[in-house]
Order: C-alpha cells, then structure tokens, then sequence
C-alpha cells in the first residue's frame, strides 16, 4: 500500500477520496526537524503540504523513496521545486483552486479599513458603551470604493479575478507584471447570463504606485530574496494610499511599512502574510491603521473541497500512471 504523509492536514473528503482508492494517509503532524526520519522510516513515498512544511533540497536528497511532492495552494515558495524535479520527483501545486478564495479577502480587508471596522472591532467592546458617539465621530471620514483606482501587482490568475470584482465595484484597475502584457477578463453576469471580455494591459511599475489608491500584491517572492516594496517603492506611492498584501511574507520590507504608516504616506495596510510568521511582529499586530489575518487566504471550506480533490487528482495520476 503506498504511504502518504498530509503533514498540513488535508480536507476531509479528500482524506475519504484517498483511503478509497487504496492510499494510506497519515494525517499527523509530523514535526519539521523530525519529517526526513519519519518518511524514511515510514516508508512514505507522497508528501501533501501547505505553507508551514518546507520541503528544502536536505529531505529530497535524504529520501530517495520520496517520488512525489504536493503544495496544496498557489505559490511553492516553501519547496526546492527546480532541484525536485531535477531527481525525476513530481513536484506540483493546485494553482486555480484557492483563487476565488483569496482574491475575496483582498476586499474583505478593503472594506475592512475603508468603513475602520478592523478598528471598530477592536474598540467597541472596550469603549463602546462610554465613548459610542465620539466612535461614531471618528469613523465618519470612511470612503467608498466605487471610482477609486486599485493596483494589481501580479497579474496572473489571483490578480485577474481581484480585477474581475474591482470592476464590479465600480473601481478602475491598473494591472503591473513583468510577465504579463495584455490579459483578457471574463465578466459574467449571472443575473442575465451574459458575458462581456475586457483586454486589459500591463503598466510598469512606477505608473501603478503614482496612480492607485489602493495596492494588491499577487506576486512570488522575488528570486534575490528582497522585498518588492521597501522604503523607495512606498515614497513612490500616492499619499494616503492602501497596502493590502495575501501573496508572501517577505516582498513587503515590513519596518518601512511602519514608518511609511506612522509617517502618513500611507493611510492602511492590509496584511494575511508575514516575514516572521507565525509570530509576526507585535507592532504590526497592534497598529491601529493595519487590518490583519493570520495567512488565510486559501482558507474557505469551498477553497479546501477544490484543493483536496486536485490534490486527489495529482495523486492518483503520479501513482496510478
């Protein structure tokens, strides 16, 4: 029977889907000091992985048996994909399936900070009683999103259906990505059915941070290891803009998002993803002008159905071929 190790857990149905066709599954988690010894002394030759596990270059040459290597979710970067697939391993993701799930979060922190319920809702059980109409003062110069403009930083498949929902707010999008120079978006209209197709086209970097009131990132960690943003990037930035950032701990230099907020050249931050995690930076934690989420983006029951049945799929098509 071939042994699988789901060491960041692994969604119910797919569990079930797994046992079904003759996998065994171990779902424990398996320490990341002890993971080399486990596989080999288990025999496991499948490894299904979220964020937290790293599969670093050490454990594929330290277990040859390992033939096939899982990221539930978008980015890899947590896995020496390059020197797994080097080996003749299978290493592979589930790109599509938490799209939906993290590019609503982009707006759930949006209008988190646009109407200050991240601060409300720290507040209000606190002072709610005493201090109600002074609140209510203080949170009277929120805004609306519809007519502001929101740079996408990354327009792959996350940024493109952030893009999608922009537009259904009213918002004007300005897509960045050296990769990417024109995209095309479907906009369905359940209501009626219909389907209309937008082009859209890259604008470089420094337009997008003149120009938007908002900023997404959607982006892998940079290939020299250095924060996307940093201090240049944020004085670049239009005064009073919004950072929201569910892509990578580490492309926002995190110490010059503190200044660039206490100094005013940004109004908020918007942070699922930390450098430190998962003990972030207390200062970041505690800031009254940033929304936070404790890395959850892919994290929607429909998003987990979707990645455990590809993770199902990836499985089943390495072993069974």
């Amino acid at each position: 029977m071939i042994r699988i190790l789901a060491n960041d857990g692994l969604e119910e149905g797919a569990l079930f889907s797994l046992q079904e066709h003759g996998f065994d599954v171990i779902i424990e988690k398996v320490p990341q000091e002890n993971l080399i010894d486990f596989i080999n002394s288990s025999q496991v030759r499948g490894l299904l992985v979220r964020s937290a596990t790293k599969v670093r270059k050490e454990i594929f040459d330290a277990c040859p048996n390992l033939s096939f290597v899982g990221r539930g979710g978008v980015g890899m970067d947590n896995i020496d994909v390059a020197y797994g697939r080097s080996l003749g391993r299978t290493v592979t993701n589930t790109p599509a399936s938490s799209t939906r799930s993290v590019a609503e979060l982009v707006f759930a922190h949006l209008f988190s900070v646009a109407r200050f319920l991240h601060h409300s809702n720290r507040v209000m059980p606190v002072e709610g009683q005493g201090k109600f109409e002074a609140l209510k003062k203080s949170y009277a110069q929120a805004f609306e999103l519809k007519g502001k403009t929101l740079g996408i930083i990354g327009f792959g498949r996350i940024g493109q259906e952030v893009a999608q929902m922009a537009m259904g707010l009213g918002m004007k999008v300005l897509p960045y990505d050296p990769w990417v120079k024109t995209a095309e978006i479907e906009v369905d209209f359940l209501q009626t059915g219909d389907t209309f197709t937008l082009e859209f086209e890259t604008v470089s970097l420094d337009e997008l941070l003149q120009a938007s009131d908002a900023i997404t990132l959607h982006v892998p960690m940079p290939a020299n290891g250095n924060p996307l943003l940093s201090a240049a990037e944020f004085s670049h930035m239009k005064p009073g803009a919004i950072l929201i950032n569910t892509a990578r701990g580490g492309i926002v230099n995190e110490k010059d998002l503190l200044v660039a907020l206490d100094s005013g050249r940004l109004a908020f931050a918007c942070l699922d993803v930390f450098e430190n995690e998962p003990s972030p930076l207390p200062e970041l934690l505690n800031h009254t002008k940033i929304s936070v989420s404790p890395h959850v983006g892919g994290s929607t029951a429909e998003a987990q159905t979707r990645i455990g049945q590809e993770l199902v799929d990836l499985v089943i098509d390495h072993f069974r071929a």
